[in-house]
């Protein structure tokens, strides 16, 4: 017979925060991060991921300020539009978290699936 155990999977996200525990940086911020760097627009990466320009913005000031940092340098409009970069810390950001991933995904996944297969054993 089997149980519901079989179907449990391990979902976790990684963030940065402050010593006073508020959140700065996670994964889906990077991911918007990555967005901006691969369009060369925040307009564009925000239309790509369905979110709200403004409170975007509002967002990555409010990171930036609690990193002490720029992440992104954008730049006005004219007869080619504006755009948006990333600053080199952004950048750096973004491979922090790529290396992370990299490195510690699977360590992770398998410590899931022998603490799961332990548990399959007591249980059943």
């Amino acid at each position: 017979m089997s149980s519901k155990i079989d179907n449990l999977q391990l979902n976790y996200k990684i963030w940065l925060e402050t010593s006073g525990q508020v959140g700065v940086l996670g994964d889906k911020k990077c991911d918007l991060l990555r967005a901006i760097n691969e369009t060369g627009s925040l307009n564009d990466a925000v239309k790509k991921m369905g979110l709200t320009y403004r409170k975007t913005w509002d967002n990555l000031r409010r990171i930036e300020k609690n990193l002490g940092f720029p992440l992104i340098k954008p730049t006005r409009g004219g007869a080619d539009g504006g755009n948006t970069v990333l600053t080199l810390e952004g950048k750096i950001i973004i491979a922090a978290f790529e290396k992370f991933h990299a490195e510690f995904d699977s360590i992770i996944h398998h410590g899931f699936e022998t603490i799961l297969a332990e548990m399959k054993q007591k249980i059943t």
